[in-house]
């Protein structure tokens, strides 16, 4: 196990993908925190150019439950679409680089593989949640923004947080196309459909039965109308999570690893 992590911890290091997405997170907290920007003062926005003179932005105040609230939304959709790039390369490349017989002929199991994959994966986007939230509470320090107080940026962090993991958890299904259909496209073809159905069916009114939908939901980027995932919601996050890493590491087992 100790080697298998090892190896996926090298094959991470050595490569450009966690640069792109340490960038990619990086430019959704400077967004945040330019939105905040505007917000403070739209007449200022307007005399430096960031928005047209007939622009106005509305739907929120420039304050720290905005923020914080806007980081956990981004997480939802935008933490989808990264940490679902993350588990399609980490399961996939094996399989477009044509190192999969390699890997398995050596003398490590393959649900240890496996398991070892899941962890870097874990680990990688839990380090690009922290990075997301120590930017964030830069940039909000930094815009002097007001309504902070320690119970609400606990609150907010806190919220990031759940986010994050039940991103994480809703992109083993990933995983498994990327594997069982050895390579990227299959795993990238999945990750499109599971954002697709999960804005539709939370604009519907049915988020709640439909994990995807589940993290967008909890962070309230489906708006105040919109019903709360409630105890079913996390309980099937959890399910797809546990189901889609069991079904990955069943596949990896018991599969005809033939190229």
């Amino acid at each position: 196990m100790i080697d298998a992590l090892m190896t996926e911890f090298l094959k991470a290091r050595r490569s450009r993908v966690p640069w792109v997405t340490v960038l990619a997170f990086t430019v959704v907290s400077l967004v945040g925190g330019l939105f905040m920007f505007i917000l403070q003062d739209q007449g200022r926005a307007r005399s430096l150019g960031l928005i047209g003179t007939k622009a106005a932005l509305v739907g929120g105040e420039a304050d720290w439950p905005t923020y914080l609230s806007f980081l956990a939304q981004t997480t939802a959709v935008g933490g989808m679409i990264v940490f679902g790039l993350v588990e399609i390369w980490v399961f996939g490349r094996e399989f477009s680089q044509r190192t999969a017989k390699d890997l398995l002929a050596l003398p490590t199991s393959r649900v240890a593989i496996v398991t070892a994959k899941f962890a870097v994966v874990a680990l990688w986007c839990l380090v690009l949640s922290v990075q997301l939230l120590v930017l964030g509470l830069v940039i909000g320090t930094a815009l002097g923004l007001p309504g902070w107080s320690t119970g609400t940026v606990l609150t907010g962090l806190l919220q990031i947080g759940a986010v994050a993991v039940m991103t994480v958890l809703l992109t083993t299904p990933v995983a498994f196309a990327a594997s069982a259909g050895r390579g990227y496209l299959p795993g990238v073809g999945v990750l499109i459909a599971a954002v697709f159905c999960a804005q539709i069916i939370a604009a519907l009114g049915y988020g709640q039965y439909f994990p995807w939908s589940v993290p967008a939901l909890f962070s309230g980027l489906a708006g105040p109308g919109q019903p709360s995932p409630g105890a079913l919601g996390f309980a099937l996050v959890a399910l797809v999570g546990a189901a889609g890493a069991a079904g990955t590491a069943l596949w990896w087992r018991s599969a005809d690893h033939d190229r």
